[in-house]
């Protein structure tokens, strides 16, 4: 029997995950610490903060649906915030069909809630690199992947709850979410595209920063996610 038969276990594929996926606790650990801290900051009881990182799993939706409940947002312009920022993972499902798409519903579902950055660009670039992967493979190892970031994130959020509940009013943790927006935003800015949403929308936001419950935000994002695209066709079309 040559190699090339050797049928592998999934298994395997899974181990291969969690070692791929141990790296990015570095990153999600402090990450979900920090969303603890201003969910606190923001009035989230123990339960309230818990489920939300529970239930969402996307660190930026969550900062940006906190943002505006500390602004008195309505819970509608909450919801379209999340959902703006989360869009992408729309696409992520769709790019994933093709490798996952034959699997049984269950496992579907658990990969649809454990499809996050870390998961998604990860297991795509080893399914790309690995087109021979079988099914229960690919399914094996985006599981695997989650299987070390998800539970650190939970814990970490504890962490940070507990932490920004012995932390002083007198302290004001508010300045720490700008901080935290910026330093995710600049290193996405690897275009012109990028650049132009991104000056559009600080534009627009300020100029409507007095607008109520946080509407002027919701306005400002559409009108970066406009820019971006038309800068984006422009470009392509200068390439024709």
């Amino acid at each position: 029997m040559t190699v090339s038969t050797v049928k592998r276990p999934a298994s395997s594929a899974y181990w291969a995950g969690v070692r791929d996926g141990a790296p990015f606790i570095l990153m999600a650990a402090p990450f979900a610490t920090l969303f603890g801290v201003i969910a606190t900051d923001a009035g989230l009881t123990l339960a309230q903060a818990m489920g939300f990182t529970v239930l969402v799993i996307a660190g930026a939706a969550q900062f940006a649906a906190i943002q505006l409940m500390v602004e008195n947002a309505s819970i509608a312009f909450v919801l379209l915030a999340a959902l703006a920022v989360n869009l992408r993972m729309a696409m992520y499902s769709a790019s994933l069909v093709p490798y996952l798409g034959a699997a049984p519903l269950w496992q579907r579902a658990t990969i649809a809630y454990l499809n996050f950055d870390q998961t998604y660009i990860t297991s795509i670039a080893r399914y790309e690199a690995r087109p021979d992967m079988t099914v229960p493979e690919r399914v094996q190892y985006f599981l695997g992947v989650a299987t070390p970031i998800t539970p650190v994130w939970f814990a970490s959020t504890l962490v940070g709850i507990l932490a920004g509940q012995a932390i002083p009013e007198a302290w004001a943790l508010d300045f720490i979410m700008p901080i935290m927006f910026l330093a995710m935003v600049a290193p996405m800015l690897k275009s012109l595209a990028h650049v132009s949403a991104a000056a559009v929308s600080a534009s627009v936001g300020i100029a409507l920063v007095e607008m109520p419950a946080g509407t002027g935000l919701l306005i400002a994002a559409g009108t970066a996610m406009l820019t971006g695209a038309l800068v984006e066709i422009w470009m392509e079309g200068r390439k024709a």
